[in-house]
């Protein structure tokens, strides 16, 4: 009787033990995907058919940022990654030729809906405006349909999103696009690595902006900086801009 007893407290001490470790396994295997939410980047490739177009960027297979000039390049390389009609949603950073020209004929074969800030809806149409006459071409046809402000959150899918940060001098309604979990930050034309900065000599531009859009930007955290030419750069975002910051600041004589 008192063995049949104790038999039994064993049994139960150990159900009770292997019960604690379950729910303790459970409560790591939580905190591990919580974790890993946290520290997921999004899935950014990079697209750069030609020396002329801008960097194209796609998103999480879902959104487009910029849409450079040769649209049947273009749709090459979205389609090494993804199904066409997959694509939800062009981003303009803003209006100019070598990152518009593309944007209809990928949204008009996508359906994806197109977007730019209000500052640039007019001049994405006017051939001074998107600086399509240095091309020797007509202004881009694109159409867009939805039009951002600054501190709007744009939804790219897997519980992400992208901050508008509107950011003027290269042209009025420039953006750069700030994603916080991965400390990304695309900066269209705004700037680029190792101290670079847009030009601010064309119809539209406003130079007298431009320093108060960098510095706008010193005060983010960015680890990555997607430039809307040349390649991405993870090496210290932070320093790039602030580096391109001070060499505006020496330019403009302040």
């Amino acid at each position: 009787m008192r063995a049949g007893f104790s038999g039994y407290k064993v049994l139960k001490y150990f159900r009770k033990k292997r019960e604690t470790e379950n729910r303790e396994e459970a409560e790591k295997a939580r905190k591990k995907r919580k974790r890993s939410r946290r520290g997921r980047n999004m899935e950014v490739r990079y697209i750069c058919p030609t020396a002329y177009d801008s960097s194209v960027y796609l998103v999480n297979g879902k959104v487009l940022i910029d849409a450079g000039m040769n649209s049947d390049l273009i749709i090459k390389q979205i389609e090494k990654y993804i199904k066409l009609t997959d694509l939800k949603l062009i981003i303009l950073t803003h209006c100019h030729y070598d990152h518009t020209a593309a944007a209809a004929a990928i949204a008009e074969k996508s359906g994806a809906a197109v977007g730019i800030h209000k500052a640039d809806l007019e001049g994405v149409n006017d051939e001074y405006l998107s600086v399509s006459v240095l091309f020797g071409d007509r202004a881009p046809a694109v159409r867009p349909t939805i039009t951002y402000e600054e501190g709007d959150k744009i939804d790219v899918g897997d519980g992400e999103y992208l901050e508008v940060i509107h950011t003027p001098g290269h042209s009025r309604g420039s953006i750069c696009l700030y994603e916080p979990v991965s400390k990304s930050l695309f900066s269209g034309d705004t700037v680029f690595p190792g101290g670079g900065f847009g030009r601010m000599d064309f119809e539209g531009s406003e130079p007298d902006k431009m320093i108060g859009s960098v510095e706008k930007l010193t005060k983010l955290d960015v680890k990555t900086l997607y430039s809307g030419h040349g390649a991405p750069t993870d090496r210290d975002g932070n320093k790039q801009i602030m580096a391109s910051y001070t060499m505006l600041k020496m330019m403009m004589g302040e």
